[in-house]
């Protein structure tokens, strides 16, 4: 599997933004990060990623986009988890990451809270399914 980060792996569908955002979906936080997560079935990959850091954090666009590269990054090492459990239950998923610090951090933070981040993405993912399984063999 390539270590890339597809155009078609980036989200801008605005609706499919505009629906994770209106509500409906999952959210949790790890510490530089808040991570927003919506299963959605129109997408072309099986995860397209979103990665916001505020401008009230930082007036500078050099800071903002130096963090935007550290998440993508991030996320581009350590992906490969979540996209063979998401391929497993062939599922489609839609994240936002955002970026809640106000202080710039090193990206070895970064990374390890991304792969705390993906593999309680994983977990979740799993345990919903198996949540759908036992409620369909109800009679």
């Amino acid at each position: 599997m390539a270590n890339t980060l597809r155009k078609a792996e980036r989200l801008g569908k605005k609706k499919v933004i505009e629906k994770m955002f209106a509500g409906g979906s999952q959210s949790f936080s790890v510490f530089p990060l808040r991570v927003i997560y919506l299963p959605v079935e129109e997408l072309e990959a099986d995860v397209s990623i979103l990665v916001s850091v505020s401008r009230r954090r930082f007036k500078r666009a050099v800071k903002r986009n130096r963090i935007k590269r550290q998440i993508r990054e991030a996320y581009r090492v350590n992906k490969h988890e979540l996209l063979s459990v998401l391929a497993e239950k062939q599922c489609r998923l839609a994240i936002a990451f955002i970026y809640l610090s106000d202080r710039l951090v090193d990206f070895s933070v970064i990374e390890s809270q991304m792969k705390t981040a993906l593999a309680r993405i994983a977990e979740k993912v799993t345990a919903a399914d198996a949540e759908t399984m036992v409620t369909s063999s109800e009679p």
